[in-house]
């Protein structure tokens, strides 16, 4: 399958959701009136996206066909618009399916780093392994760095799937300074001549102070080790999250200043739809999406794709 048959497939819940509550308010000849434009945005709250991002596009149908008969590919052809603007944001971000690696920051010279971070259970240290074989094929060159040295099975599992991958990977003891395992992973970047260094953190909730000061040590020791690094801070969020994730991107960043999500778990138990939100409220645009269980199970995102998908049986 391609990634738009794999978003379909993955947004189900949401479709379903449109289908079951909103697609009869557009009938053909129907009067667009503000009780129907109520129960729309109602409809849209529920797949996540946000009062904000549902209140724009609201305003925009009311704006235009508000008081008047609609044809429903009218008013769904202004609703994408709407989305696919929100999730396209102000051009900061490239989504080029020619080009892996066209999303993300890439250093001027030396090799690019990217830091990982992310609550416990989002399916971090498996979208590292995904992000690493992704990069690979594209012919880039990739350093691991498990600074996840509070679990040592984090540790154990990252070194297993670089062993698969075949890149290196960098990992001290259980109990190391986390800051110190980046710091190195660095260092044997540059040695090697790696083009991406991919940096693990610990899994950690948003709420825990001291391990967010912990996130922002390691943010600071790999920019004294290469200028300008981090030049991506991908926070991977699990498509199950909800409006919990618009709080995990807002500490995250606050620590970790991301600059990318990785949108992970994304099946048929997902809404998804809380990356609008977090785009629209934080800048923080979707670089990449795991649709499926298995290392090639990674895609470009595109802001095009997911919307369309989103709607393709509305």
């Amino acid at each position: 399958m391609g990634l738009f048959d794999k978003l379909k497939s993955a947004l189900t819940k949401t479709k379903d959701v449109l289908r079951t509550d909103v697609r009869d308010l557009f009938k053909a000849g129907v009067i667009l009136d503000d009780a129907k434009l109520e129960e729309f945005f109602r409809g849209l709250v529920t797949t996540d996206m946000g009062v904000v991002a549902a209140q724009s596009i609201v305003d925009e149908l009311k704006e235009k066909f508000g008081g008047r008969t609609v044809e429903p590919d009218d008013v769904w052809g202004v609703v994408k618009s709407k989305l696919k603007e929100i999730l396209r944001g102000e051009g900061d971000c490239a989504w080029d399916v020619t080009d892996p690696l066209s999303p993300l920051n890439i250093a001027s010279e030396g090799p690019t780093v990217i830091l990982v971070c992310g609550v416990n259970g989002v399916g971090k240290t498996t979208s590292i392994a995904k992000l690493a074989n992704y990069l690979q094929k594209a012919g880039k060159k990739v350093v691991l760095a498990a600074g996840d040295t509070f679990r040592a099975a984090a540790v154990e599992q990252l070194t297993m799937w670089s062993e698969r991958l075949g890149c290196e990977i960098v990992t001290k003891p259980a109990g190391t300074d986390p800051a110190a395992v980046a710091f190195e992973g660095c260092d044997r970047g540059v040695e090697s001549g790696a083009d991406v260094i991919i940096i693990d953190t610990a899994g950690r909730l948003q709420t825990h102070q001291n391990l967010m000061q912990e996130l922002e040590k390691i943010h600071r020791v790999i920019g004294k080790r290469i200028p300008d690094a981090p030049h991506e801070s991908l926070l991977v969020l699990d498509a199950t999250t909800g409006q919990n994730g618009l709080s995990q991107a807002t500490k995250f960043s606050e620590a970790a200043n991301c600059t990318g999500i990785v949108l992970a778990k994304l099946d048929g138990t997902a809404k998804g739809g809380v990356v609008v939100a977090i785009r629209q409220k934080m800048g923080i645009p979707v670089k990449y999406v795991g649709v499926g269980e298995q290392i090639d199970d990674m895609e470009l995102f595109s802001p095009d794709d997911f919307v369309d998908a989103l709607f393709s049986d509305v």
